[in-house]
């Protein structure tokens, strides 16, 4: 028999997902973002349900190359560009959308002998002071793109720091205004369609500002099931559901008094007679050493915790909320639980002192992965 652990990719909740953000964005087109193997999931997997989307936005070329394989014909945008001079042959080959952020990639654009123009993202660097051209050479990078007939069109690109802080209510300024302005000004009169939303600014921004939304948008991780702007909102507050479910069962009890210890290092002390499960689930899995005692699970769909530290394939957890509980008991780890209960995986990233995304992307490839 194989060991109990497995995590379930809910095809339908990516799907809902999408629909949320494209009713948060009225009239813009949508980017599903599917860097990083879908945030975890696997772009094949994932793929079915976001096939509603206008475009797949992704980080390299064998990523676009699965996307293409899959039979999709439609926009499938490079992130980060192109690395080399050489991959604009496969741009050309496989119609390939890509940003540019910097001199070098037009360079190569302009040496680059094709039949088929491409479209490019000028990236700009508005203040995340990551990737982009900064304001005062846009409108430059802009003018040679727009010389060159490897070019057909050429899509205005900023991307937001603080789109997750700050209200903008009760006179507080937007998290995103100060990039916001940096943009319009660097933009003001050139021509083409503009892309500024991530995930938080989609769902908190989009829906009633032109300007933010502009044309296309580029959710991630809410289409993932989580919120970007956790803990002030979780993912029931913008009606997200969870696309990724880590489950196992318990493969053992222990009874415990008090002054027993639990784990490598001895970091919990029972206080108390009490009962603990042992659950096939652990660091070798994917799922976060850091997690600490306190960290929440669902055993038979009841919500319980983490006691002592996390091991390579173990992770124990207090039985008392849950006296029923038995070698086979069913354990959400994060996702949806038994009887419709669920487990943001939010809230188990910020126990373990990081973020949702992390903890996706981080699922281990012995973990057995299929979508329902």
């Amino acid at each position: 028999m194989p060991r109990p652990i497995e995590a379930v990719i809910h095809t339908e909740a990516l799907a809902h997902n999408l629909r949320r953000a494209r009713a948060h964005a009225p009239d813009a087109r949508v980017w599903a973002v599917v860097k990083a193997n879908a945030y975890g999931h696997g772009i094949e997997r994932a793929y079915p349900g976001l096939l509603g989307a206008d475009g797949f936005a992704l980080l390299d070329l064998d990523e676009a190359q699965r996307i293409r394989a899959l039979g999709w014909r439609g926009p499938v945008l490079l992130l980060e560009g192109c690395f080399d001079a050489r991959d604009l042959e496969l741009c050309s080959r496989l119609t390939l959308w890509h940003t540019v952020h910097r001199e070098a990639q037009i360079d190569w654009l302009a040496a680059h002998k094709t039949q088929q123009p491409h479209q490019v993202f000028l990236k700009l660097n508005s203040g995340m002071n990551r990737l982009g051209f900064t304001p005062a050479a846009y409108r430059s990078a802009w003018l040679r793109l727009s010389g060159l007939t490897q070019v057909e069109g050429i899509t205005l690109m900023t991307h937001f720091a603080d789109a997750d802080a700050d209200t903008g209510e009760a006179g507080v300024p937007r998290g995103i205004d100060r990039q916001l302005a940096v943009f319009e000004a660097a933009t003001r009169d050139l021509s083409g369609d503009r892309t500024l939303c991530n995930s938080a600014a989609t769902l908190r921004y989009a829906p009633h500002d032109d300007a933010v939304r502009a044309d296309w948008v580029r959710p991630g991780i809410a289409l993932y099931g989580s919120a970007p702007d956790f803990p002030a909102r979780g993912i029931a507050d913008w009606d997200l559901q969870p696309t990724m479910t880590l489950r196992s069962e318990l493969i053992a009890t222990q009874d415990l008094q008090p002054g027993d210890t639990v784990g490598y290092g001895s970091r919990y002390t029972a206080d108390r007679p009490m009962r603990i499960g042992i659950v096939a689930c652990g660091y070798a899995d994917g799922y976060p050493r850091s997690a600490p005692t306190g960290t929440p699970v669902l055993v038979d769909g009841v919500r319980t915790v983490l006691v002592g530290r996390v091991s390579m394939d173990m992770v124990t957890v207090d039985l008392a909320p849950v006296p029923k509980a038995r070698i086979g008991s069913e354990v959400t780890l994060w996702g949806c639980g038994p009887a419709g209960t669920v487990l943001p995986i939010d809230e188990v990233a910020r126990a373990a002192g990081t973020v949702g995304y992390e903890l996706m992307c981080a699922l281990a490839l012995r973990v057995p992965t299929h979508p329902q």
